[in-house]
């Protein structure tokens, strides 16, 4: 018989709001100094999967990027949505002190619950019923209604990102 999966904090979260999700567990490999996604998940699956990105700026606090996994941010764009003149990604050495998350396991939701930065998601998440984003947890992920998602991260879309042609 096997051991039931300890629930994340952003899976407990939404069980006391009552909101629906589907949790997911992947196996992940280590890739240099990080944690990656084995590549043998179905299209089906890949095409909900959006990553969390850590951002900073000269002239706000730190905010959190939303995209499809084989988007990246587009720099210019971000700078426009969130008036700095320059942002980039949180250095890996500065992620866990920035956003209480490791790589691989950060999450707009529990960003949002425990430091309440701004999170921005993609334009192209309005074209999704359902997104599956992390749970907190390397290799945890959770599919959730996408306006959900934004209900409960006071998120804003915007147009941020661009198709990563390399992946």
């Amino acid at each position: 018989m096997s051991k039931k999966q300890k629930k994340t904090l952003v899976e407990k979260y939404l069980d006391k709001q009552k909101i629906y999700y589907h949790p997911w567990q992947f196996e992940t490999h280590l890739k240099g100094d990080v944690y990656e996604i084995n590549q043998n998940i179905p299209p089906n699956i890949s095409q909900l999967i959006f990553k969390t990105l850590v951002l900073k700026g000269k002239n706000t606090e730190p905010f959190v990027g939303v995209v499809p996994i084989k988007f990246r941010i587009n720099d210019k764009k971000m700078s426009l949505v969130t008036q700095n003149k320059k942002v980039s990604l949180v250095p890996l050495k500065d992620l866990f002190k920035t956003s209480g998350y490791l790589h691989g396991e950060n999450t707009p939701i529990g960003i949002y619950q425990n430091k309440h930065f701004k999170i921005y998601y993609d334009q192209v998440i309005e074209d999704f019923d359902e997104v599956i984003v992390s749970a907190g947890e390397i290799g945890k992920m959770i599919q959730i209604n996408a306006k959900e998602l934004i209900k409960i991260t006071n998120g804003i879309v915007a147009d941020i990102a661009e198709r990563n042609e390399n992946v």
